[in-house]
């Protein structure tokens, strides 16, 4: 039956999808539609059902849209000139000028030559066979790629060292058990839990699990997992409900509309291009944008990292921890400088 064939098939990695569908984004000057990405781009063409009855295809579609932004890619939507208004006729692309480094941007020979062995090992020698499947099946909309990026495919996946372990114990319906850092306290402490899911939201795997010890379902970065992921002998559970990682992933990104931050950027720096790109409110004038986030600590490390380039006005939890993390490295810095 062809639902048990499509059912055959391995679920095709969320970053290999994402992967795909900015490559296909990036092949064509015209963009593609919706239909054309949902029945020929790797990750949704497996289950792409000719019949129309893709609405949880769709649902994937608008996430990885907002995924891909967040991310900083520039994602464009084009209407049709002869039909405005009708979402059906849109037209989604990534300008590939927009995407492009800075020309300003400048490498050192050895940095050129650390950037060529890093595309040696994602380089395939030739077209994979996914991204010829592909690349055939535009040119049969009638789209022509205007450079072979398509033919390149990931052969090294970079995931937390926790997500294989986990990967295997969500398999097994085995419970585990590992060491976690939760912001504000000063030791990782011992968790044991019964995995749920594995998602990925803001460019950053999450496991969704029920905790043992509290006796209640918890999520947890995958990041801030120390050292091993143990399974613990003898333990199973029953299979989580269907759809729980759509349920996970709506939760998040809930959780994120919930948090708004308002920044003060300084004009024409790395903070205003990188943050402006996902800015949900902006006034020119002031310099101010408005940005949501899911974690507030890991938001405090991203806008630490830029200086002051960045300034936090609102929430003033959020403008706190960014305070504490430059602190702390200008603390580091007169200690190494009283050391010397």
């Amino acid at each position: 039956m062809p639902g048990s064939e499509r059912r055959s098939e391995p679920a095709i990695p969320a970053e290999d999808r994402l992967f795909s569908l900015v490559l296909a984004l990036l092949a064509t000057e015209a963009g593609l539609l919706k239909s054309d990405i949902l029945s020929t781009v790797r990750g949704y063409a497996e289950r792409f059902d000719r019949s129309g009855a893709n609405v949880n295809l769709d649902r994937q579609f608008e996430r990885d849209k907002d995924q891909i932004r967040e991310l900083g890619i520039p994602l464009e939507t084009v209407e049709s000139p002869d039909r405005p208004g009708d979402n059906q006729s849109l037209r989604y692309r990534i300008p590939k000028g927009l995407y492009d480094l800075p020309d300003e941007v400048r490498f050192t020979p050895d940095e050129l030559a650390l950037l060529g062995l890093a595309a040696e090992v994602w380089r395939e020698a030739s077209l994979s066979e996914d991204s010829q499947r592909a690349l055939t099946k535009l040119r049969a909309l009638g789209i022509e790629p205007r450079e072979p990026v398509i033919g390149y495919a990931p052969r090294l996946r970079v995931r937390d060292a926790a997500f294989e372990p986990l990967r295997q114990a969500l398999d097994r319906r085995q419970a585990v058990r590992f060491e976690y850092f939760k912001p504000g306290e000063q030791a990782p402490r011992e968790r044991r839990v019964n995995p749920l899911a594995v998602v990925m939201h803001e460019g950053r795997w999450h496991l969704h699990a029920h905790d043992l010890a509290a006796g209640e379902p918890r999520t947890f970065l995958l990041s801030r997992i120390v050292g091993d992921v143990t399974p613990i002998a003898g333990s199973t559970f029953d299979p989580p409900p269907p759809g729980i990682q759509d349920r996970v992933i709506a939760d998040l990104a809930e959780l994120r509309l919930r948090n708004a931050a308002d920044l003060a950027v300084t004009a024409g720096s790395d903070a205003e291009v990188r943050l402006g790109r996902r800015a949900v409110e902006r006034d020119e004038d002031a310099g101010v944008i408005r940005l949501h986030y899911t974690d507030a600590a890991v938001f405090a490390d991203e806008l630490a990292a830029y200086g002051p380039e960045v300034r936090v006005l609102a929430p003033a939890d959020l403008l706190a921890a960014v305070k504490q993390r430059l602190h702390a490295v200008a603390d580091a810095h007169r200690d190494l400088e009283a050391n010397r």
